[in-house]
């Protein structure tokens, strides 16, 4: 394998690939690392690489004519190559694209510096786009290294241990399982006694699923393209039964104070099918409590009996799934007193969420929120309006306002239900 790296800091290489497998690697031959100066390809006599931006705007951006001339003459007709630029708009890194990449003869890599290459190069040069991450570093020689690195080791010979690229995290899909060395004991903390007893058929199978729990716990969208048996996906259903008790998520629907189509503040009545729909959603995901926020008497009333039909009534016996989705069904006058009955149970004031059809600035987003609620530090009120949305006040009063859902057309007109379902699918979803 042959790594070709366009560079304006070409010996930033000298130091990370001078010891160690990949040293070896080079020594044997099995890869071969050619830092190229970027600057060596320019026809300007002070060796200029960059220009200011048309249309103006802050920093610079690398020219053209270097880039190509450089992909030019580094470039092996005879090699199956491919040409990379490393940027924070391309593909996210995976050891799914390292794989891929492995099957090539020859990588050519750009490294981006500045507020980027010229789209031309973009466009017409480059093969793939890659980024490392969500986040600002100085140039593209830090991930240049990384997709060497990850790619090299997957090369045949470079790691010592055949297996070990196999074994590690993300090879098959999830995270690697725990790993342990003498002692046997460690201040009181004792190694797992399966991976004492030499039963190789029994470890196999216990870094397994260990691994799957890892991946389960920590990163559950890797579960998503991971191939499991069905044992293994009876395994991940067992964790999530666990996994309710650790939530802290509270569901409202708000029927006061809401918005008519006026935009008056009005209360709106109760809809059979929104809380039977909604409870079995908030029973399957494992949210702690339904409330539906409901000033009205008469409403209360009647929402009690529909209540009671399933819950003691006739229907507990002709449908009890619908009866035990049902039982997290609170009604309250107001949210206040929602807030209040959270704040007994948790012992803390609950964090409030809002959703709308409406968008605004500084929305908090899905993966955000997950991951909060995933914590199980602080609980977390959501509350759902009917009508025509909740009212302003409660909004601009709320600690986090949710992004919107919508499609790829202008219609936006889901059913409360069908928002809810979706919102708390995308929070509490686990991919499997």
């Amino acid at each position: 394998m042959i790594f070709d790296i366009v560079t304006i800091f070409p010996h930033f290489f000298e130091s990370p690939f001078s010891f160690g497998i990949f040293k070896k690697a080079q020594d044997k031959g099995l890869i071969k690392i050619n830092p190229h100066d970027l600057r060596n390809f320019t026809v300007h006599k002070h060796r200029k690489v960059d220009d200011k931006t048309y249309g103006g705007g802050s920093g610079m951006v690398l020219k053209p004519e270097p880039i190509a001339k450089a992909i030019e003459s580094i470039k092996k007709d005879q090699l199956n190559s491919v040409v990379i630029l490393t940027s924070p708009k391309g593909e996210s890194f995976s050891d799914r694209l390292a794989k891929e990449l492995s099957n090539y003869e020859q990588i050519i890599i750009i490294c981006g510096r500045y507020e980027g290459i010229d789209e031309r190069i973009r466009k017409y040069y480059v093969d793939k786009e890659i980024s490392i991450g969500e986040y600002v570093i100085s140039g593209g020689e830090h991930a240049a290294s990384i997709i060497i690195d990850a790619v090299s080791r997957l090369i045949p010979g470079v790691l010592g241990n055949e297996f070990s690229a196999h074994d590690e995290s993300f090879s098959q899909g999830l995270l690697e399982y725990p790993q342990y060395t003498r002692p046997e004991s460690f201040r009181g903390k004792k190694v797992p006694q399966i991976l004492l007893k030499g039963n190789h058929k029994q470890i196999e199978n216990w870094r397994r699923l260990e691994s799957i729990k890892a991946t389960f716990y920590r990163n559950p969208y890797l579960l998503d393209r991971a191939k499991l048996s069905l044992e293994e996906i009876n395994f991940v259903d067992q964790i999530k039964k666990e996994l309710p008790s650790r939530l802290k998520l509270y569901i409202a629907l708000v029927h006061y104070p809401v918005y008519n189509k006026a935009f008056k503040t009005i209360t709106t009545a109760f809809t059979n099918l929104d809380v039977h729909d909604i409870s079995r959603v908030c029973k399957t995901y494992g949210v702690k409590c339904f409330f539906l926020i409901q000033p009205v008497e008469e409403q209360q009333h009647l929402i009690e009996r529909v209540l009671d039909h399933w819950i003691k009534g006739p229907g507990e016996s002709f449908n009890p799934s619908r009866a035990e989705a049902l039982k997290l069904v609170s009604i309250k006058d107001n949210i206040q007193d929602t807030i209040e009955e959270i704040q007994m149970i948790e012992g803390m004031k609950p964090k409030i969420v809002v959703t709308d059809a409406r968008s605004k600035n500084e929305m908090i987003g899905y993966q955000e929120l997950r991951e909060k609620i995933f914590k199980g530090n602080e609980p977390y009120l959501i509350l759902f309006g009917t009508g025509w949305g909740i009212v302003k006040e409660v909004l601009e009063d709320a600690d986090f306002f949710l992004k919107p859902i919508k499609g790829y057309t202008d219609y936006n007109h889901l059913s409360v239900r069908s928002a809810a379902s979706i919102i708390i699918d995308r929070l509490l979803s686990c991919n499997i």
